[in-house]
């Protein structure tokens, strides 16, 4: 984990020592909130700039069937109940600018986020709560590196019991479809997992923020789920693949990839984020911050 901005780190010899070899870039950068948070996040059209200068030099460091995925917040327009369409033109500056391909859009959902934005949907009570991300899978070649079959979900009960069953009404569908007599009659061990990811983000209390309290050091406020990092990193790298998180925070990729047997590289500039991000690593012998 290297203590640096982005910018920085993108001109610096180690991301010229690592160019066409990172598997997957992972990360969330900061949202383009109307207010400035402490961990840096920047606003408006600078943040629509911003992101669009680092792409190019970002997808420079993918290996050939490598992927960036990005998350991305959406955002409200100061004093205005309605949405921004800031996000959207992020991506599609990092795409133009990047020269990459649009591989899939996720949503992630957080069933347990607070209400926000809180003057619309708390006070005057016109807004229902903003309860979900988009994250986006890019790459710099249409067919990257990726298996869904890292990621299979547990089968439905009814699935179970059609497999118990062997037999199913087959042929044709309203919707035109045609099932086969044998299309669903295989146990693949799992299910293929839609691109709505339900991730209830509700830890007050783990290893990290018990590691930052006893070590009293400021936890970071926007902590990414490591069920997240986790389906990304499973679903588009193999073990001893290079992943790297230029956004890192509290390193939770970083984390992800070394219980995955993944390499990775992350960056930070906040010294305090680097230092509480060991907590991550506590089975790992041999860990300390490095001024």
């Amino acid at each position: 984990m290297y203590q640096s901005d982005v910018e920085s780190f993108l001109a610096s010899d180690v991301a010229r020592a690592v160019k066409d070899e990172v598997q997957l870039a992972f990360t969330s950068p900061p949202f383009p909130l109307n207010r400035k948070k402490r961990y840096g996040n920047k606003t408006g059209e600078e943040y629509l700039e911003w992101l669009g200068e680092l792409a190019s030099p970002l997808g420079d460091l993918l290996a050939e069937d490598g992927s960036l995925v990005v998350e991305l917040g959406n955002a409200w327009e100061p004093g205005e109940p309605v949405m921004s369409t800031l996000a959207l033109r992020a991506l599609l500056k990092i795409l133009e600018s990047g020269g990459l391909h649009l591989c899939q859009q996720f949503v992630v959902h957080n069933p347990a986020r607070l209400p926000s934005p809180a003057q619309w949907v708390n006070v005057d009570r016109i807004r229902v709560k903003d309860a979900y991300t988009n994250v986006w899978w890019m790459s710099r070649t249409p067919r990257p590196k990726a298996d869904n079959r890292k990621v299979l979900i547990g089968y439905s009960p009814a699935m179970k019991k059609l497999l118990e069953r062997q037999s199913y009404n087959a042929g044709g569908r309203p919707s035109q479809h045609h099932i086969g007599k044998k299309s669903f009659l295989t146990d693949h061990g799992g299910a293929i997992p839609p691109n709505v990811l339900t991730i209830s983000n509700t830890v007050s209390t783990d290893e990290y923020r018990r590691y930052c309290m006893e070590a009293d050091l400021r936890p970071h406020p926007a902590r990414m789920s490591p069920k997240l990092a986790e389906f990304f990193v499973r679903f588009l790298t193999d073990e001893g693949d290079l992943v790297l998180d230029p956004f890192a925070g509290s390193n939770t990729t970083g984390a992800t990839a070394e219980e995955l047997e993944r390499r990775w590289l992350s960056i930070e500039p906040e010294a305090t984020y680097i230092a509480g991000s060991i907590g991550r690593f506590t089975s790992v012998e041999n860990v300390s911050a490095v001024a």
